[in-house]
């Protein structure tokens, strides 16, 4: 857990006299490190954007986040060099803005950057007019770069403003149009056949010798592999599951995991996993945390076991609040012992240092993490990392694997207390609703693999913060929380990924307070997100009026869409409530889907997800009766992506769940498309029902 002092830096303002901007009065930690540049910064809110208009100025929107190296860089190189921040106060309204607070503002204008240049990341520059039509962005930019767009730009906009409002208008209009998504009033077919063409398609994009995708940097992208997994195990692919497996086990392996810390850094630069971009984000361990969990019950690899472990010990010791939150991300950069912020200086080592700490175990020790040829990396510093397993490394050094494991948790030991000297990375201690939520599904799905009544407990203590602090009576949800304060409407991912979050809980625990109160939520999205033209939800709800327009979010990355996520969601909840509207609201989004499916199936993997429940058997399991929680953790033994599990230890008003109760005896009812099995009272009689 965090303590106060790790967080007390967050925002490593050096004042030095300087004059605070407004900056000062926001919550963000990264808002926070700008509050002292000498730019005039503003948040984003409407007083800005009025600003704008009144003076009749052009807007600088600049967009990163608190891990972001580039976006320090820029900041050291521009936004604290006077001269600049004198251009920019001149003749801008100069807003920033936190992508991870604002992700509705950042997905506007990466869209446009993407549109102008072709490219996009962050740091995120856009130049707009005072009504935020966008006309000019890039992401990097060197002082010398931005002194010019500066300078160009304001002149441009003061002797010829009819040429900008001309571009902002046609730029502002491909913005508008790009990414849209019609009613598809085709019927669409979901069967194995046509789902395995898209498969093998996706293949060709694989690296089937150090995993992930065939190019370099290498993303984990846990949603395309949890989808990966579940063809592999519903359609026999042993091909695919070895590459999967391959893919987790280089991970673990990698520099793009703490060898002794525990959890995974955002991407490696390297096609073999080693070089991180060092920054640790809430998002990404909270979904491998998931994804190793499953990959283990199917695989049963200890090695991915000790990735859960450590992984959530890691989340537990340094993104979690006592409250029952999680914080959003740790930062890719620290100073070294000079002062100087430099990236993935708290990882690295150096020989000597590790010679003197190791001493005689220095020789083994470099052997097993490669601190060699193999594993150098720059300036004479090493990341550790791994290119055997531990069965391979024991056997060329003639050791017994007890003996080795010994010698490893003791280098451990070691480096991590000597490595807890260094002045840590920063933590950006704002809690995102969306991203708690899939921090509660992997602690779920941990303990419906592991029975670790711990992670159940944490499980519930967020799902409680989440319920008390960020839900209101009506189903509406706030996105941010930070020092007991929440400011923004909660967009379309929250509500996803909560109410997909409550329904994990609900099926471990059978407490149907969390299956209803997802379904609040969701009725509540429906009401003020959904698209009625094209049956899909907008980002932003219809209360939010500042953006010049509204986006629809459909494409899986990183995370995946709030879309796809919904979709899910309102299949799921069709089935426990017997709702024909869900049900049909689900399948119309998937058909909307189905020719960006066919064009680029990793890029929609998620959907992926919902097209296997219907192209393969999907079952609806049932246990009631005394004895239903005892049941059901039998029936958490097994891998089954492709169930719906339901439950109850009495009586019962769900829909899934009417007329089923026993109370002399506990059974469990077996269903697929409308019909039943006779109901049976032992598990492995039901297992194998769903495997026939």
């Amino acid at each position: 857990m965090v303590t106060s002092s790790c967080v007390s830096n967050n925002t490593d303002t050096k004042t030095n006299g300087k004059k605070a901007n407004e900056l000062i009065n926001e919550t963000s930690p990264y808002l926070l490190q700008h509050a002292y540049n000498p730019v005039n910064w503003k948040a984003w809110n409407n007083e800005s954007l009025k600003l704008a208009k009144a003076q009749n100025k052009l807007i600088i929107i600049s967009v990163g986040y608190s891990a972001c190296h580039w976006c320090h860089v820029m900041e050291e190189e521009s936004f604290e060099n006077d001269s600049i921040a004198k251009l920019m106060n001149d003749n801008f309204i100069n807003i920033k803005v936190d992508r991870e607070e604002r992700p509705d503002v950042d997905q506007v204008y990466m869209n446009a950057v993407q549109l102008m240049t072709g490219n996009g990341g962050w740091p995120l520059n856009c130049i707009t007019l005072p009504d935020g039509r966008p006309v000019f962005g890039g992401t990097y930019f060197t002082k010398k770069q931005w002194e010019k767009v500066l300078k160009d730009m304001s002149a441009l906009y003061k002797n010829n403003p009819k040429k900008v409002i001309e571009y902002a208008k046609q730029l502002t209009e491909g913005v508008k149009d790009s990414d849209l998504i019609t009613l598809n009033t085709d019927k669409v077919i979901f069967n194995k056949s046509s789902l395995k063409v898209k498969i093998e398609k996706w293949k060709k994009e694989l690296d089937y010798n150090f995993g992930g995708q065939n190019k370099a940097p290498k993303f984990p992208m846990p949603s395309r592999l949890d989808f990966l997994l579940r063809y592999s195990f519903q359609n026999d692919d042993k091909d695919l599951l070895n590459y999967v497996s391959k893919t987790l086990t280089k991970m673990a392996n990698g520099g793009i995991y703490d060898q002794l810390g525990g959890g995974f850094s955002r991407y490696s630069v390297d096609e073999k996993w080693h070089i991180p971009h060092f920054e640790k984000m809430l998002y990404d361990n909270a979904q491998l945390v998931s994804l190793y969990s499953k990959a283990y019950q199917i695989t049963k690899k200890a090695s991915y076991k000790k990735v859960v472990n450590e992984t959530l010990s890691f989340v537990d010791r340094e993104l979690s609040e006592t409250n029952g939150a999680f914080y959003s991300s740790i930062d890719a950069d620290s100073k070294t012992a000079e002062g100087v912020l430099e990236e993935g200086v708290f990882y690295r080592w150096t020989k000597d240092e590790l010679k003197l700490i190791l001493k005689d175990d220095f020789k083994l020790f470099s052997s097993y993490y490669n601190v060699n040829a193999t594993g150098k990396w720059e300036k004479n510093h090493y990341v550790l990392f791994k290119t055997k397993t531990d069965e391979e490394f024991a056997n060329s050094y003639g050791l017994s694997i007890s003996s080795l494991k010994t010698k490893i948790e003791e280098w451990k030991k070691r480096l991590f207390e000597e490595r807890a000297k260094r002045e840590r990375p920063r933590t950006d201690d704002k809690v995102l609703t969306s991203w708690n939520g899939l921090m509660l599904t992997a602690y779920i799905d941990a303990y419906r693999v592991f029975e670790d009544k711990s992670y159940l407990e944490k499980a519930i203590k967020n799902a409680k913060f989440i319920k008390e602090n960020q839900l209101k009576r009506d189903g509406r949800l706030f996105h941010n929380y930070k020092d007991g304060t929440t400011s923004i409407q909660g967009f379309s991912e929250d509500y996803a990924h909560v109410i997909s979050a409550y329904i994990s809980l609900y099926e471990v625990t059978l407490n149907e307070d969390w299956l209803k109160t997802a379904k609040r939520i969701l009725d509540y999205s429906i009401s003020h997100f959904l698209d009625k033209e094209s049956g899909m939800f907008y980002f932003t709800p219809d209360t939010e009026t500042s953006l010049i327009t509204r986006k629809i979010e459909t494409l899986d990355n990183v995370i995946p869409s709030s879309n796809s996520v919904l979709a899910e969601n309102l299949f799921k909840l069709s089935h426990y409530y017997s709702d024909e509207l869900y049900a049909n609201m689900a399948k119309q989004m998937l058909s909307n889907m189905k020719d960006n499916i066919e064009n680029s199936p990793s890029s929609f993997s998620n959907w992926l997800n919902l097209y296997l429940n219907y192209s393969n058997p999907y079952f609806e399991v049932a246990i009631s009766g005394q004895n239903a929680l005892e049941k059901l953790e039998e029936l958490n033994n097994y891998y089954l992506p492709n169930i719906l599990v339901a439950g109850a230890k009495e009586d019962s008003d769900v829909p899934i769940m009417k007329n089923r109760y026993n109370e002399d005896d506990t059974y469990i009812y077996v269903c697929v498309d409308g019909t039943c099995k006779l109901p049976v009272k032992s598990i492995n009689v039901a297992v194998e029902q769903l495997l026939k």
